[in-house]
Order: C-alpha cells, then structure tokens, then sequence
C-alpha cells in the first residue's frame, strides 16, 4: 500500500515517515479483505501555547476498494497523536471485518419505517409574525436578525445506498450522523447515533 505523509505548518522528517510506515505495518493483516491501496496521514502542529495538549493532530485517511476509512487523534506530541489515530483507524477496520461477518438474517438493520417510528414530528408552523426583521447575506444563505450564522458548505456526489450501507459508511468515517440517497425510494436521508449502538433515521418527502 502507498503511505502519504504530509505536514501542515511544519515540516515532517524523514524519520518519522519510517516511523509512520513502521507503524501502519500492524494494518496489513486487514488487506486481503480490504484490499487497501492508499493511507494519507496528515500532521498538524498547533503553535499556540495555550493549546498543549492538542498541540499535534494527525489526520488519516485509507483509501481502498471500499468506502474510504478515516480517523483523527490530538495530542501533546506527534508520536502519540499517532499512535491514538492508528487505533481507533484498526478499530473502525475491525468493526467493518466484523460487520461482513455478521449475518443479516441474524443482524440486520430496521426498516427506514421502522427506524423513524418513534422520531417526534418537529413544529414546523410559521407563527404568522409581521415583523420586520432587517435580513442580511451570509455566503448563499439570507440570514434574519443580528444572530451570528457560521456556513461551511460542501458538495459531495451520492450514490443511492441501503440503509445498512448508511450506517456501515457511517462508522467507517467514525461520524454520528451520515446523510445519504435511500436507494429504494431515492429519498435524501441521514441516518444518526442516539444511544449506545441505537439509531434513528430521518427521510425527507421532497414536493414539486
């Protein structure tokens, strides 16, 4: 497998490109399934005093075959940053191993119905106020009010999936929430960690 190091606000030494590869070493015994072909390990050096603890982040990234595998670890140093990104990277790998061992007659998931029957039903009346309300531009988005409004938007190419591939691509990436094309009704939906290993499921109808 190829193993990509980089670094963002220093520079990263020949030595500790050995001591990464040395490291992803304990990987390989995930291949013959995962037929992994790319790792990109990102090193980020936080130069603020006031931020020691985190001083070091270490982003990666594995590509294969599949669904792309991440993970992220801060801490006061670069080797043990590493060292918390490669475990919980092995543990999202062993859950997925696991996973495809799990029989779906014996496992499987809830139906979107099912997963969404105990959801409550948001408000989402309008309460017919009048009021002028001074409006403003943020990036693509109009904004009412003074009230501070952060937008990062982001675009991504969806391929309608099963709910069950929602949430085995959503443990992969290590994330609480993974919005995804429901492939039987080609509805947008996301798919949410509640409790423990619960999950909820939220579709949306989309009108003309």
């Amino acid at each position: 497998m190829e193993i990509v190091v980089n670094g963002r606000n220093s520079e990263i030494s020949e030595r500790f490109r050995e001591h990464v590869e040395d490291k992803l070493l304990r990987l390989e015994k995930y291949d013959s399934r995962q037929k992994i072909s790319r790792v990109e390990v990102e090193v980020t050096h936080e130069k603020n005093p006031r931020q020691h603890d985190t001083a070091a982040k270490v982003e990666m990234t594995l590509r294969s075959r599949g669904p792309a595998v991440r993970a992220e670890a801060s801490s006061t140093d670069q080797h043990s940053a590493l060292d918390a990104a490669i475990d919980k990277l092995e543990s999202r790998l062993r859950r997925s191993v696991d996973r495809s061992r799990i029989h779906h007659g014996q496992r499987g998931p809830t139906s979107l119905a099912a997963a969404t029957a105990d959801l409550p039903v948001a408000d989402l009346a309008a309460d017919g106020s009048d009021d002028d309300v001074p409006e403003s531009q943020t990036g693509p988005i109009a904004v009412e009010g003074d009230s501070p409004l952060i937008v990062r938007e982001k675009t991504h190419q969806a391929t309608p999936m099963t709910l069950d591939q929602a949430m085995y691509e959503m443990e992969l990436v290590g994330h609480d929430f993974y919005l995804f094309l429901e492939k039987d009704s080609m509805r947008p939906s996301v798919v949410y960690l509640r409790r423990g290993y619960d999950y909820g499921v939220i579709h949306l109808d989309v009108s003309e």
